[in-house]
């Protein structure tokens, strides 16, 4: 009854779909229900929103902002996509600190699922909130924040919509500001396990594609903030690139953000993708690893070794770096970390490509994205969260009934 994600891989199977209009009827939704999972832009490519009961959707609650200007916040509605909120946040002076690939998400989704950009400096999406609002399981309107609630704010964050329905969040702002994209290709892969630290550094975001197949780095996407743009001669023996590129190749570039230098507003750089164009390539398949950064020239070495096992089925990989946090289920707890992502082809070796892999990086103990595909087992995946178990605790007392929970909040979280 609610179809299926947004790559097609995967099926739902709910018996119920409710679209609120009102947080009202939401909360009447919640109460109605015995199980519920919301459903958001579906941009998830496992079972992480799947439920056998009701799906909730807030696609009807999008748009809405509020800004605090003392407080340097804006509060937006449950269902508001980060393509909705940007370019209104923009035009009212205000900024993110950082995007995603895709504009395309919803926030609450990415919120839930540590979803991020690229920075050194930069944390997660979800460090930038500072209070959600959330249906309890009876119904209730309840509200945590970061000022007032603490460690459990910091627990609440990343919730894997185990806690409840976020009908409102409100996230930190500043200043709006402007953004170049410069591209540069073929960079030696010997230039990036030596220098590492230095050029994911050398911009406000960079992204490294690569398809693990030569000794290069195929594209290295570098966005400077233009107040701080440093021009560059050369970079590690790279070349620059002197037409748009889309990092699938073979893709059509005009979905890509623009690029050669151009200034534009952070909305229009930051993302790999415009709001007004199909992501990626659509009928894909995405899995992503996060390890620590200072781990990062051996996870390069050992994708390198292997990568070419990943020939049939991948179409690109992306580095990218994280700042550390302090949010129980976000993979960059209290470490910096480098993700390593993978958009392969809806082919039916990737699940086993996948679990060769995760054998070759397991000395390296690394954590998946809670909205990839991956095969790690439960038992590892909860061994590399620090506070799962109060997570675990903080569940219990919000929803003891576990009417927020699915098979994969009970295989993962609870080892059900």
């Amino acid at each position: 009854m609610a179809g299926t994600n947004w790559a097609g891989n995967l099926a739902y199977h709910a018996t119920a779909l409710v679209a609120p209009a009102t947080v009202a009827e939401a909360q009447a939704a919640v109460r109605a229900a015995t199980k519920l999972r919301v459903v958001g832009s579906r941009h998830c490519f496992n079972d992480i929103a799947d439920t056998d009961a009701t799906h909730l959707s807030l696609e009807k609650r999008r748009g809405a902002l509020s800004i605090d200007a003392a407080q340097r916040t804006v509060t937006v509605e449950g269902g508001t996509r980060y393509g909705d909120l940007a370019p209104a946040l923009h035009a009212a002076g205000y900024a993110l600190h950082n995007l995603a690939s895709l504009p395309h998400i919803s926030i609450a989704g990415a919120i839930a699922t540590a979803t991020h950009g690229s920075g050194v400096t930069l944390g997660n999406l979800a460090t930038a909130v500072r209070a959600i609002e959330f249906i309890g399981a009876e119904g209730e309107l309840s509200t945590l924040s970061r000022d007032k609630d603490g460690d459990t704010f910091a627990g609440a964050v990343v919730n894997l919509g185990a806690l409840g329905v976020m009908t409102k969040l409100t996230l930190a702002v500043e200043p709006s500001f402007t953004v170049r994209q410069d591209l540069w290709l073929d960079l030696p892969l010997a230039e990036l396990t030596a220098n590492f630290d230095a050029i994911v550094a050398a911009g406000y975001s960079v992204s490294l594609f690569t398809d693990w197949r030569s000794d290069a780095i195929n594209q290295v996407w570098i966005k400077s903030r233009a107040d701080a743009f440093m021009p560059r001669a050369d970079f590690f023996g790279a070349t620059r690139a002197t037409a748009k590129m889309h990092p699938l190749p073979g893709h059509d570039a005009t979905a890509a953000t623009e690029q050669l230098g151009v200034p534009g507003a952070w909305h229009d750089r930051l993302p790999h993708f415009r709001m007004d164009f199909t992501p990626s390539s659509g009928a894909e398949l995405q899995a992503e690893y996060f390890v620590a950064r200072e781990r990062a020239a051996d996870a390069i070495a050992i994708l390198r070794r292997w990568g070419r096992a990943l020939g049939p089925y991948l179409m690109v990989s992306e580095i990218r770096t994280i700042a550390a946090d302090d949010l129980w289920l976000s993979p960059a707890y209290q470490r910096d970390v480098v993700a390593f992502h993978f958009t392969f082809r809806q082919e039916y070796g990737v699940r086993r490509a996948l679990h060769e892999m995760e054998a070759q990086l397991a000395p390296l103990d690394p954590l998946p994205h809670w909205g990839k595909l991956f095969s790690l087992s439960p038992e590892k995946v909860r061994a590399g969260y620090a506070r799962m178990d109060d997570f675990r605790g903080l569940a219990a007392k919000l929803d003891p009934g576990g009417k927020f929970r699915n098979a994969f909040v009970d295989k993962y979280i609870l080892g059900k």
